[in-house]
Formats: C-alpha cells, sequence, structure tokens
C-alpha cells in the first residue's frame, strides 16, 4: 500500500516550486490532493504533472483564489470536505516576499510591504489552521509549515520583514504543536535555504538576476557548502517525512532546516547582493 493511500491532503502555494513537487509527491504515493494558487494555468500544470506521475484525476481537487482572502481559505475547507470528505493533512507552503519598488532593503521597506508579507506568511496560515483545526482533530491528522532560513537566527537584512514573518510562523509552529498533540495532531515545519524555485522571480528578479544570484551563492561554500541551491524535489520529501506518522511520529514542534549548510557557513548575510547583481 503507497505511504499516504487514503489521505487527504491541502497544500497551498501548489502552483509551482515547493508546493507543486509537494502535491505531486504526495498524489504519487497515494493522496487525494488539493490544489491551491491564484493562476489557474500554472495549477493545470501542476495537475499535469500529477497525472503524469501516477495520480488519478478523481483524487484531484482544484481551488484558483488568493489565499489572503477569507473566500478562498473557506472555499478550500468547504470543496475539499465536499470532494474527498476528511481532511488530513494540512501543508501550509504558500508564502512570499516582496522587493521594495524603490530598492529600500531593511526597515527602510514601505511599511505597507511590512503588512502585506505578515499577511500572506502568516496570518493567511493561522486562519486556514483555525478552519481545518476541528477536521484535523477529527483525522488526528498533521500539519507542516513552510518556513525559512531567513527566521533566524543569523539576519538576512535584505529580507528583513520576511524573515519577520517567518519567524512568527516558527514560533505558531512550536504553539500550536502542544497545543494540538493531545489531540493527536502532529505540528513541524521545515525551514529551506535558497531552493530552486520560482520565488526569486516572484520577489521581482529578472529571470538573468535569478540565474546571477543562483550561480554566485552555489559558487561560494561560504554561503552554500553543498555548492548549490537546493531543488524542490528535496524539500517535498522532507515535508512528506514530516506528514508521515509512520517516518515521523515523534517529531514534535520542529522547524528543520533544510539549507545545503548555509546555516552552518553563516556567511550569505555578509555579502552584498547589490554588488552580486
Amino acid at each position: 500500500m503507497a505511504r499516504f493511500s487514503n489521505k487527504v491532503a491541502i497544500v497551498t502555494g501548489s502552483s509551482f516550486g515547493i508546493g507543486r513537487s509537494t502535491a505531486v509527491l504526495l498524489a504519487k504515493e497515494g493522496a487525494k490532493v488539493t490544489v491551491t494558487g491564484r493562476s489557474s494555468e500554472r495549477l493545470r500544470d501542476t495537475v499535469d504533472e500529477i497525472l503524469k506521475n501516477g495520480g488519478k484525476t478523481e483524487d484531484i481537487n482544484i481551488v484558483v483564489g488568493d489565499l489572503t482572502e477569507s473566500e478562498c481559505q473557506n472555499e478550500l475547507v468547504r470543496s475539499t470536505l465536499e470532494r474527498f470528505g476528511r481532511i488530513d493533512i494540512l501543508i501550509n507552503n504558500a508564502g512570499a516576499a516582496f522587493a521594495d519598488p524603490s530598492g529600500a532593503i531593511g526597515v527602510t521597506v514601505d511599511i505597507k510591504l511590512f503588512d502585506d508579507m505578515l499577511k500572506i506568511n502568516l496570518r493567511s496560515v493561522v486562519e486556514l489552521i483555525q478552519k481545518c483545526r476541528p477536521h484535523l482533530i477529527s483525522s488526528k491528522g498533521d500539519i507542516v509549515n513552510v518556513s525559512s532560513i531567513c527566521a533566524g537566527p543569523q539576519p538576512f537584512v535584505y529580507y528583513t520583514f520576511y524573515g519577520i514573518a517567518k519567524a512568527g510562523l516558527d514560533q505558531l509552529t512550536r504553539c500550536l504543536a502542544i497545543e494540538l498533540i493531545e489531540h493527536g495532531v502532529r505540528v513541524n515545519s521545515v525551514s529551506p535555504g535558497l531552493i530552486s524555485t520560482g520565488f526569486l522571480g516572484a520577489v521581482g528578479m529578472p529571470s538573468e538576476a535569478v540565474k546571477k544570484t543562483e550561480e554566485y551563492y552555489g559558487s561560494h561554500r561560504d554561503c552554500i557548502p553543498a555548492g548549490r541551491p537546493g531543488t524542490p524535489e528535496e524539500i517535498a520529501t522532507l515535508i512528506a517525512f514530516l506528514a508521515d506518522k509512520n517516518s515521523s511520529a515523534f517529531i514534535i514542534g520542529q522547524s528543520i532546516v533544510i539549507d545545503g549548510g548555509t546555516s552552518l557557513a553563516l556567511a550569505m548575510p555578509s555579502h552584498d547582493l547589490s554588488k552580486v547583481l
């Protein structure tokens, strides 16, 4: 029997990158999945990948919408229950960082962007968990949050507000883990380093700048000792491990770093990215 047979998973931010790879992997291993994002075209690509890897059309639920909106969250929960009857796994992957058009960094970034980053990276997660909570308790399910090494303890000045939001997500993971474990629900998170996804492009970097950034950091082993950025599939493998009670039953409330050694070397924040670009 496949690892996630008879399990139902919601994977937010599954239109590309880590979310897509996670949805594909869970479906490949037997899960029924709800995929969601703002782009119907990208979600169709996710569905195509799931089908190519052995998933079934009847085991896929699609919700197009903005996760920061309550209506989208409500539809995620409602349609998943209507289609599959339960929720076993919640993967809170949707997140974003926004660059200030003026080029400002740190706390000089427009305060509106601070609000926007808190809304997508933290508040939307809290709201969705509130709505999924009774269903996860009923199934004795699992929550995996996708955080970032930008949450600390080392500083990433270019992503100050994003890091603050992700640090809040780490604390949410710990508090929820204690709150929900008595109901049989485990909560953990993963903290990726630099991963080759569409994330930097979504921040506002042109494709050439993304390529240059990944090549630069990958070639400096004081930034990434592994010598390369990670892949979405590598993060998805860790997420699936944490979502599987047979593999990780005694891991509770942890944020597991997966960054190729970046947080051990501690040098990446000292490199001036503006000079690189």
